[in-house]
């Protein structure tokens, strides 16, 4: 996580570098007022300009040691998602009370808050209503596990519900530990929680929790584009009832390494891509879709089933061919986990 940290005043200064020491793992950069600045924080321009909202939209999380106020009049004009809004924490300059400001579930910012207090010695606070009454937040559980929420509407949907009532959970793949305040098994009802890759609607209001399982196998014609690759991906997991968003990462053999469109679509798609040799694609056991012309130009009967199921558990999508590209879907063990 990259993060930026802030300075207003000589004792904030020294707040700040028990931050970095509490958070050794993130990637800071530290900024001071102009007076007070010296190594490792750089001086706050003045004016500031569009500082603050260029490190807004950079960074993972923002810390500043000062006064609330201070955060607010610097952070406000660039608020947009909590889908997609760094998280915001402020501390005082004597390191006495950590605030959780902003982005408290999806950013992280509440987990940030009390890692810190804790490491500080001092009082978090948060004022998110489930996390004060004790209560499952979807959002904050699917955020530390990596997974993505189907809407941020069915989400506050299900928060505002989840204070009033226990409200129904149901997955798709094994679930460990007792279940969390504020939900018990169930498949049906005005508002519930599905966890899994299935586009479904359990509920009225259906809040899906769709954890990173699935891998992507693919092949295709020298030269096809990044466009057409997507779309054969976007038909494949809408004719299969899959969300997309569940696709972990992609996979091919190594003769496509230089392949444009593929690396084109797997960085817009913002997915990992990973090249085996026919050797490694060969040796993956099971039932596969043969091709005597696949066979004849890269050494394998199959690439992407094999290369889909090599690192996973059970292929769901068998090969299927669109406009030269041809895809398969395999799902990797994944579980939820309550504590």
């Amino acid at each position: 996580m990259n993060a930026a940290l802030f300075a207003y005043s000589a004792a904030g200064c020294g707040t700040a570098r028990r931050v970095m020491e509490c958070l050794p793992e993130l990637d800071f950069r530290c900024y001071a007022a102009a007076r007070i600045a010296s190594p490792p924080f750089a001086p706050i321009p003045k004016p500031s300009g569009d500082f603050y909202g260029e490190l807004f939209a950079g960074v993972q999380a923002m810390i500043f040691v000062g006064s609330t106020g201070i955060a607010v009049r610097q952070i406000a004009p660039h608020v947009r998602s909590k889908a997609t809004d760094p998280a915001v924490i402020v501390l005082d300059e004597r390191g006495q009370f950590v605030i959780s400001l902003l982005s408290g579930h999806i950013g992280g910012a509440n987990a940030l808050t009390a890692r810190l207090a804790a490491a500080l010695g001092a009082t978090a606070v948060v004022t998110t209503a489930t996390d004060i009454n004790r209560r499952f937040s979807a959002d904050a559980w699917a955020a530390r596990n990596g997974c993505r929420l189907s809407s941020l509407s069915a989400a506050k949907a299900v928060s505002a519900a989840i204070l009033e009532h226990d409200v129904p959970l149901c997955a798709d793949v094994p679930v460990t530990g007792p279940l969390p305040g504020g939900v018990y098994s169930g498949r049906s009802g005005p508002v519930g929680i599905h966890i899994g890759y299935r586009v479904c609607r359990p509920f009225d209001v259906t809040l899906r929790l769709i954890p990173p399982m699935l891998r992507l196998g693919l092949g295709c014609r020298r030269g096809t584009e990044a466009a057409c690759i997507r779309r054969a991906v976007e038909q494949v997991c809408h004719d299969n009832a899959i969300d997309p968003r569940a696709i972990a990462c992609a996979a091919s053999i190594d003769l496509k390494a230089d392949e444009p469109g593929l690396l084109e679509y797997c960085r817009g798609a913002n997915i990992p891509i990973r090249f085996y040799s026919a050797g490694e694609l060969r040796a993956v056991a099971g039932e596969f879709t043969p091709s005597a012309f696949v066979q004849r130009v890269t050494g394998v009967d199959n690439v992407c089933e094999r290369a889909a199921l090599l690192g996973a558990e059970r292929l769901i999508v068998k090969k299927t061919a669109l406009d030269g590209v041809t895809v398969a879907l395999a799902e990797e063990k994944w579980e939820v986990r309550f504590e």
